[in-house]
């Protein structure tokens, strides 16, 4: 089930790493680091633009990754990264 991102959440621009460039990160960027083009606000400075990593794109918000809480996000995105880890 596909849902709206919770404002101020930015748990997807966090937990997972990112193995394309993003602007401001040309080797991309580890897990548990912010993405550069997080505000503060929790928003992405990319969102539909096309710098947008694809991989940013591809993720979509649903009821399972993102939970009641930010929290829920983080726990579940860094389970998944550590269940992808080549």
């Amino acid at each position: 089930m596909s849902r709206a991102c919770r404002p101020g959440c930015g748990a997807c621009c966090i937990a997972p790493s990112i193995t394309s460039p993003i602007p401001g990160m040309p080797q991309g960027k580890p897990a548990d680091v912010p993405c550069v083009q997080l505000t503060g606000e929790g928003l992405c400075r990319l969102y539909g633009r096309p710098e947008r990593p694809g991989f940013c794109s591809s993720l979509q918000p649903s009821a399972e990754m993102c939970g009641s809480a930010r929290e829920h996000a983080l726990t579940w995105l860094r389970d998944l990264e550590e269940a992808t880890r080549p």
